[in-house]
């Protein structure tokens, strides 16, 4: 039985630097759709290379970095952006993990409190602590 060896295609490299430089710097500003929190220059995911030669062909098309991030928003959502625009439509995502740990720290608080106050000893009076004391001194079965 003979190896099968198999070779990815290379991926494509614009010829002008000024293109590669604009499409390297705008990859790291882009999230890879199928990777968990990695940008679009070190994905190493098909999806990523088919993003990059979409970025490539866009940049030499001569459109701005604005019009591009604009452009793979309206077709992929705000989850391609590596860093999302603060909007009302992200702001569960900026503020929501820091309003979840005020509501954990106020519920902590309160549980704390209402502990404390359980637990607070009270002073018997002394028919409370007659009682107490036969129970205590009691010997044999109830």
């Amino acid at each position: 039985m003979g190896n099968v060896a198999s070779a990815k295609e290379a991926v494509e490299v614009g010829e002008e630097p000024w293109v590669e430089a604009r499409m390297l710097h705008l990859s790291e500003e882009l999230r890879c759709l199928v990777c968990q929190n990695e940008t679009l220059a070190s994905s190493r995911a098909e999806l990523a290379n088919d993003l990059r030669v979409e970025v490539r062909a866009l940049v030499k098309q001569g459109k701005t970095d604005k019009e591009i991030k604009e452009y793979l928003v309206a077709r992929y959502g705000d989850f391609v952006l590596y860093r999302p625009e603060v909007k009302p439509v992200t702001w569960l995502l900026w503020f929501g993990p820091f309003a979840v740990l005020l509501f954990a720290l106020g519920l902590g608080w309160l549980y704390l409190r209402e502990r404390q106050k359980n637990t607070a000893q009270q002073a018997l009076d002394g028919a409370q602590r007659a009682q107490a004391d036969q129970i205590l001194n009691r010997t044999g079965p109830p």
